[in-house]
């Protein structure tokens, strides 16, 4: 069985093998590592590319560089992404440079993290959670 996984660096699909862990995985086309699991920040055309071409679970912070809230978050969403690399995919969309995505999804607070599976939205959350508590919530989708 194989999966497809959308590179976070090139944003090109890779079909890989589908594993419990993986020790290594590289990009077919710039050789980059899967594994890194960084957040990714996006546009609208990112967004696309992740969302209609990943077979993982697609993690979608909506936050603002004014917000409080979603500042505080950052570090435990990046600490949530690092630890689930190759389980699901973590995006960020910032609402005031992007603000047709927030409204594309009716996104009324921030941060809301919105799950999508299968290129559809099946969970969302509001208000700031811990690494632990957004860690416990993906892997619901895993």
């Amino acid at each position: 069985m194989t999966v497809n996984v959308v590179c976070p660096h090139c944003l090109k699909v890779n079909r890989i093998p589908k594993k419990e862990s993986y020790a290594k995985a590289n990009c077919g086309n710039c050789k980059n590592s899967l594994l890194d699991s960084k957040p990714v920040e996006v546009d609208s055309a990112k967004f696309n590319t992740f969302i209609a071409n990943s077979d993982l679970p697609v993690v979608v912070d909506f936050w603002a560089p004014w917000c409080g809230p979603c500042r505080m978050m950052a570090p435990a969403f990046e600490e949530a992404a690092r630890s689930l690399p190759l389980k699901a995919q973590f995006l960020k969309a910032n609402t005031e440079a992007n603000p047709q995505l927030g409204g594309q999804f009716g996104i009324r607070s921030i941060p809301t993290m919105v799950l999508f599976k299968g290129g559809k939205e099946v969970d969302r959350v509001s208000g700031a959670l811990s690494a632990d508590q957004i860690r416990q919530w993906v892997s619901r989708y895993i």
